[in-house]
Formats: structure tokens, sequence, C-alpha cells
């Protein structure tokens, strides 16, 4: 009896031993547990079986000669619907995404070959890239957030073609790799890997226009025309290795640049009149106060303004091509007014209010089912009063940016973090008001320092021509920041037309054009000072609603609403304590987190499947209106 009540006895003991080692792995995978959740652009693309994002990717710089890739392809043996990034509901994978991804693509070419190039461009590959061609390797790429291209002329056939794209994703920190994690939760979320952007070919001529800037004022538009042809030393060598918003060729082509030849710029302007101007170089201005209409008139540029945003479309002709692009008329700066630094628009003060956009969707991770879904977010906001969005931690393809443009809504645009986090260190501290620390020394990683830097650039240099783009942010709450004022510095040399947050929310240094605050879990008086305060992130507040949330059991965000009426309110009392009385002594914009709830985050002010908007719309409207009379 005694050794039976002994076995017992250790068996029990034995039982709890394993539940007490489990309960981690369940408490883990009770974290995880989460509901397949669609956005109704979501649903009829897979009830339609529509063919993946078929719009022309590029819409600054537009060609009639090109070839969508999307479709069905192949990801490691198995079927995969592009560009979604397999860890979505709409790539249709449904397989573990491993580190290492090969995509495989059968194409054939729309063109007979004899008088064209050929180029294949890829949106976004996170991290780091081969491309194949008919198993010749024709480019590589590290990144994960901005388009490059390969010269792929000297290998492709008339017929069938194979594609081959090899990726890898490890999440290294070495890489900007924005708010993606292997164990998702809180504020962090699902990670997306290799393609998850178009791929598409385009057919060019042999001297060909490889990139267009170009810098506007209230007058006119400085233009600066980029020939193929300024290769490096890599890709003489055969192969070449780009950080995004490249050419990777593998035969370099031989080609003129186009200061030999010059170019034609035709402007198309409101009343249908065309303006053509020739210019000697691969530079020049064109004034548009210096036109003269058919009547006789003086012709008078209209302005870029959030109530109309209006785009000029012209074309850039050079001897052997032509490219449509489009510009608008603005400027954004701080001036003095009455004593206090204020940001304009146009020279006319303007309040940034905004909201943190993070770019995630239920169904496709990174990317939304259709592009119409990025103008259904810029409409919901504008529904809102919001004038602009914080692009957060995040590239977005470029028809988002187009789409701003079009409908006016102002863009910051924030670098993508690399570089390890501490919650304790990052998070924690600053919260409770430890927000002092330098960021001149310390262990850095020179592959990650030189990457962040070259891919910050590049991100500028990608979107430089977007008229909505108003700011950058560079280093988010400490978020692998280092030399912040080295770096503004390099950044206001890239591009001196807008406003830069060097450190948003904390961690300051000497240089910044705004003083950077984020604000949680309180409402509190602010002060501002010599520079305009700029609330860069602040409210949170969840609100849970019924089958359409994504977490089944967590959820995270700063303070709690039970229905629209108390959400509604207590934002409004946000505002009307701790930003609307300050505007007259310098603060110049405020930022709600967010657009919508993101995973476990339950702060949005619509739910993840973007079908609930959680917020009284009339009286966020006259929200904004109010905000904006106190400048």
């Amino acid at each position: 009896m005694f050794v039976k009540t002994r076995m017992v006895m250790m068996m029990k003991k034995s039982f709890i031993t394993k539940v007490l080692l489990k309960l981690p792995v369940i408490g883990y995978k009770l974290k995880q547990a989460h509901y397949d959740l669609l956005t109704q652009t979501g649903e009829e693309f897979l009830d339609e079986k529509k063919d993946a994002w078929q719009e022309y990717p590029r819409p600054q710089m537009r060609r009639e000669g090109y070839q969508i890739l999307n479709g069905t392809w192949k990801l490691n043996g198995k079927d995969i619907c592009m560009p979604f990034p397999p860890q979505s509901i709409l790539s249709g994978y449904g397989q573990k995404v491993e580190d290492h991804l090969t995509y495989e693509k059968v194409f054939e070419l729309l063109t007979d070959l004899k008088k064209e190039r050929v180029l294949i461009h890829f949106g976004a590959v996170d991290q780091t890239t081969e491309v194949y061609v008919n198993n010749v390797l024709v480019g590589t790429n590290e990144g994960g957030y901005l388009p490059f291209s390969c010269d792929i002329t000297s290998v492709v056939k008339k017929g069938e073609n194979l594609l081959v794209v090899k990726a890898t994703d490890t999440l290294s920190k070495d890489y900007p790799y924005g708010k993606q994690t292997q164990k998702r939760g809180g504020m962090w979320y699902t990670p997306v890997s290799g393609i998850w952007q178009t791929v598409w070919i385009e057919y060019v001529p042999e001297n060909y226009i490889e990139n267009i800037k170009l810098a506007t004022d209230l007058n006119g538009v400085d233009i600066e025309v980029k020939m193929a042809g300024d290769v490096s030393e890599d890709e003489m060598t055969g192969v070449a290795t780009v950080c995004g918003g490249g050419i990777a060729a593998s035969k370099a082509p031989d080609l003129v640049s186009a200061s030999d030849k010059g170019f034609t710029i035709a402007l198309t302007l409101e009343n249908g009149q065309i303006v053509e101007k020739e210019f000697e170089g691969n530079t020049g201005r064109l004034d548009l106060t210096s036109i003269t209409l058919e009547d006789g008139s003086r012709y008078e540029p209209i302005l870029w303004t959030l109530e109309n945003p209006h785009l000029y479309e012209m074309r850039i002709i050079t001897k052997d091509d032509a490219v449509d692009t489009y510009f608008a008329l603005r400027t954004i700066n701080i001036e003095d007014r009455d004593g206090k630094k204020r940001v304009c628009l146009n020279g006319k003060p303007v309040f940034l209010h905004g909201v943190l956009d993070q770019g995630y969707y239920s169904d496709g991770i990174y990317l939304p089912a259709e592009a119409s879904e990025y103008t259904k977010d810029i409409l919901r906001m504008k529904e809102l009063g919001v004038n602009l969005l914080r692009k957060h931690i995040k590239v977005e393809p470029d028809i988002f940016y187009y789409e701003c443009d079009r409908l006016g809504m102002l863009v910051m645009q924030d670098m993508v973090n690399s570089g390890p986090y501490s919650f304790i260190k990052d998070t924690a501290l600053p919260t409770v008001g430890l927000k002092k620390r330098s960021d001149s020394h310390g262990k850095i990683s020179g592959k990650r320092k030189e990457f962040f830097i070259r891919h910050s650039e590049a991100t500028i240099k990608q979107l430089y021509n977007h008229p909505c783009i108003v700011a950058y942010t560079i280093f988010n709450e400490g978020w692998g920041q280092f030399h912040s004022d080295e770096v503004y510095d390099m950044v206001k040399e890239w591009d001196p037309t807008r406003l830069i947050d060097s450190t948003s929310g904390w961690f300051w240094q000497e240089k910044n054009d705004f003083d950077s605050e984020h604000i949680y879990f309180k409402v509190i008086p602010l002060q501002p000072k010599e520079r305009p305060l700029f609330v860069s992130e602040c409210g949170g507040y969840t609100m849970a609603v019924k089958d359409h949330m994504y977490s089944k059991y967590a959820s995270y965000g700063y303070g709690i609403a039970l229905n629209e009426e108390m959400l509604t309110d207590k934002i409004i009392y946000m505002y009307e304590n701790m930003i609307l009385p300050f505007i007259k002594d310098g603060v110049c914009g405020c930022i709600y987190t967010q657009l919508s709830d993101v995973e476990d985050e339950i702060n949005g002010l619509y739910t993840y499947d973007r079908k609930v908007c959680k917020v009284n719309k009339e009286k966020m409207c006259a929200l904004a209106q109010r905000l904006l009379k106190e400048l």
C-alpha cells in the first residue's frame, strides 16, 4: 500500500512538473493565437480571383512598354500568389516560412528584342536577394524596403524564360527591419519575408532615361535627367549589388549621358494648352510665371494645397526615350509668425494634424489586397479632418505616395530602423521620465551604421519628387539611434527642402527642426520653447470591437474606451487639455496613435480590417476645425 501510494504521488509530481515546464509554451501559443481577418477589398479579391496588383507601379516615371509578372509563382516548390508576402492570407501560401526562400516564375517576353533593352524591376524584397534569369546571376540586392532593377537584355530570349529569385531573411539587425519580429506581440508584429511588392519587366530604348529629379518652389521646377550608363566599378565587373533604387546590370550597357543630347519637356496646363521647352544639358528650369497663354495673358501658377492638390502633368523627351511624370508647386518650412516658430505650407501656417500610419493590413500584412486600399485609407483619414500621415518605420510602394499627392495628404516619412531594441532602456525608462541619453558613443556595427546611412539616402532619393512628403523622421524612440546630429546634417544635405525630426520621442541631442515629444498615459500642459513643439506620438486609447479583433487573448494600447462615444470623448479631452490651449505658444502638430488597429494593438481609429470606424466622424471633423482656428 505504501509503495502504491508513493507511486501515485510520484506520478502526480511528474505530471505537475510537466505542466509547469509546458506553461511558457502554452502561454506563448495563447499569445500568438489569432483570428484571420479580411478587409472588404481582400474579400472581393479572393472571391473574384482577380489578378494581383496589375497597376503600373511607378507613377512618377511612366512608360508604355511594360509587363507585370505578379500572379501564381512557386515558392520553395509550393504555389504562392505574388506579390503578397508568404506570411499573409492573400498569398495563399499556407506553409512554414523558412529563412531561405527560392521563388520561380516562367515568363514570355512581349517584344522581339531587336531595338530594346529589357529591365526587370522589384518593388521590394526582404532582406538579401539574388536574381537569376535562365540560370545566369543578373543582380543582387540588400535591404528590404526599396526598389531595385536588373538589366537582363543579354540573357533573355524569345519564348519561355525562367526567373529564379533567392531571398534570405533572418531579420538581421544590421538591416532595416521596422516593427517585424519573429515572436510578435504588443507593438511588434508578424514579419514579412522575401518579395512583397510588384515584380515587373520594362522595355526601354538603348539610350534610356534612368531617373529624374524634380525640385519645385512656388514659381517653377528645376529638372535633372539622368540617363542610364553611369555605372559603378562593381557593375562593370558583371554583377552589381545595390541598396534599392539602382540598376544591377549583368552587362553594363554602353550608353550616352543626357548632357550629350539634352532634353525637351512638354507641360500640359489645366486648360489643355501644352508648353514646350528645350534644354541642352541634363538640367534645366521651367519658370511657370514666364508662360504666356494663348490669349496673350500671363499664366498664374497653381499651388499644391490641402484643399486643392494640383498636379502638373509633364512629359520629358530625349532623342531616344520619353517618360511621363508630374510635379506640384509647394514649399514647406518654419517661419517666424508673431514671435513664434510656425510650420508653413506655401508660406502659410499649417497645423500638422496627423495620425500614425504603420501600413499594416489584416490580410496582406505589408501589402493591401489592392492599391485602392491606399486611397480608401487616405480618404478615411481626410473624412476625420486629418491632414498628415506619419508613415511609421516603413517605406511604401510608390503608388501610396502618388495617392497622397493626388488627394492632398501630407506625409511625414520615417527612416526604417535597424539595430537592437531594449524594452527597459528604449521604452520603460523614457516613459517614466528618463529621456536623456547620449548617442555619440557606444558600440555600433560598422555594417549597420554604413547601411542605415546608405538606406536613408536611397529612401530620400526614391521619394524626393513627391510633393506630399513634408518631413522625415530619422530615429524613433532611440531604436538603433547613433550620432543623430551627424545624420541630421547628412539628411539636410540630401534634401534641404523638408523638415526633420531627428529624434522622435526622446533621447534628444542638439540638432532637430522640432522639439519632439511622445506622450502616453497622461494629459499634461505643454511648454513650447524656441523650436516648434511637435507631439509626434500620443493617445493610443484602446477600444475592442467584437468580431473585428486579430488577437484572441492579447491586447495592447494606452487607456481603455468601451464604445464610440467614450473613445471620441477621450480623444477630444486630450486635445482640449494638451494641444489646443498651447498652439498659440508654439505647438505645431500632433500625431495620434493610430490610423487602425494592428494585430495585438487595438488603439486604432479604425479596426484592423478597416470595416469599423471607432470614433464619431462629425465630432472629429469639428475638432480638426478648432485646431486650424488656433493658428
